[in-house]
């Protein structure tokens, strides 16, 4: 088992708890784990992206080479676009169509969504109006995870450990509304696969 995954977003929308999150249920899963540092610029607005490595065998290093990746995880429909070069003719973009529009010169939206269905494996789903539905914007990131992990290879329940563990100090509300956002993501992902 190996997955090689670019995490991929704006500063403030949660790619370091997706990458917490992953990260924790692999360990639990007795996988090996590397990742990058997140690159960019961090703070709320910028440009984030992170190198996360998984392995049943141990891992060199922790960069993924140009067009190895399995996974494009990514929280903004722009930043997907922008790590395409390190996907695999064989991997996946999984992407909000949801903007964040953080430069005056973004593009039109119908342009950057005509780019990913132009991808042979993509899902694309309005993980805001999903999160939204169930009761917090705020887990928008987590519908993304949700909608990446059947991609991902791993025990879906360790996943939902690793919410639990993540979000312990954050309340019992906080935790469900995460477990239900994971859920609703990766529902999305098996209606798109398995109309």
């Amino acid at each position: 088992m190996k997955r090689d995954i670019i995490l991929a977003g704006v500063g403030g929308q949660g790619i370091i708890s997706i990458a917490a999150i992953i990260g924790t249920a692999a360990l639990e899963q007795g996988l090996f784990l590397k990742q990058s540092e997140v690159h960019g610029m961090s703070q709320r607005g910028g440009d984030v992206q992170s190198n996360l490595r998984i392995s049943d065998k141990e891992i060199a290093s922790d960069l993924i080479p140009y067009g190895k990746a399995d996974l494009i995880i990514s929280v903004e429909p722009l930043e997907a676009l922008r790590y395409l070069p390190l996907l695999s003719p064989d991997g996946w973009v999984i992407t909000s169509t949801k903007p964040f529009i953080n430069i005056p010169e973004y593009p039109q939206m119908d342009k950057v969504m005509d780019e990913i269905r132009k991808l042979p494996h993509y899902i694309a789903l309005d993980a805001d109006e999903i999160a939204k539905e169930i009761g917090t914007l705020k887990a928008a990131n987590i519908v993304i995870l949700g909608a990446a992990s059947p991609f991902l290879d791993m025990q879906y329940e360790k996943l939902e450990d690793a919410i639990r563990f993540i979000f312990r100090n954050k309340g019992e509300e906080v935790i469900k509304k995460n477990l239900q956002a994971l859920k609703a993501g990766k529902d999305f992902t098996e209606r798109q696969m398995h109309p």
